[in-house]
């Protein structure tokens, strides 16, 4: 794993962020996921068949814009390319695993 953290927002839950390999494993994808807390937010990952995702420190935790984008999303779980190409879209982790 490249990198990770979370960041706690004044409602009291989380934001976790996770720079994880694409399932093609040639290039690398950052997952946002909002839950109440970070062992809820990496059992939601897990639960969708990412079994070897952990949070080991705070060293790359999300930026106000990541946070943004995984508040307005319904599932509050969204990715993207790393690093981030220039006018790319965050998209619903369906479009990743599915």
């Amino acid at each position: 794993m490249a990198g990770g953290g979370y960041s706690r927002l004044p409602n009291g839950s989380v934001v976790v962020a996770l720079t994880l390999p694409s399932p093609d494993r040639l290039t690398q994808v950052r997952v946002l996921v909002r839950a109440a807390n970070r062992a809820r937010a990496l059992t939601r990952l897990r639960n969708l068949g990412l079994r070897a995702v952990y949070l080991r420190g705070n060293m790359h935790p999300p930026t106000p814009d990541e946070i943004t984008a995984v508040l307005h999303h319904p599932d509050g779980l969204v990715w993207r390319a790393a690093p981030q190409e220039a006018e790319e879209l965050w998209h619903p982790i369906r479009a990743l695993l599915g």
